[in-house]
């Protein structure tokens, strides 16, 4: 598939699917970030697109137990580009969340 065909699909109005919407999110919060990709443990559609919660690796500890995660809200627009980004908490990579 030529580099054309997929930017006339990527602008063609049509929302990406959810696998394309959680890739985009990581790797493009990622390339801003310049941290080491963690996961999505959210997406979800909205109105304007997507929402997304991605974890990167902030700080690279030793032990592994010990680096520094970090959990950014991410909003996509409906093709997966990248609007804005927050982050909403920083914690050690083997803390368990208790509730």
């Amino acid at each position: 598939m030529s580099t054309e065909k997929k930017t006339d699909e990527a602008h063609d109005g049509k929302r990406v699917d959810v696998p394309t919407a959680m890739r985009q999110a990581s790797a493009q919060l990622t390339e801003l970030l310049q941290c080491e990709p963690g996961s999505v443990s959210a997406v979800k559609a909205t109105e304007d697109g997507w929402s997304a919660d991605v974890e990167v690796v902030e700080l690279e500890r030793v032990p592994d137990t010990m680096s520094v995660m970090a959990s950014y809200r991410v909003q996509l627009d409906p093709q997966g580009t990248l609007l804005s980004y927050e982050r909403l908490r920083r914690y050690a990579r083997g803390q368990i969340d208790r509730r």
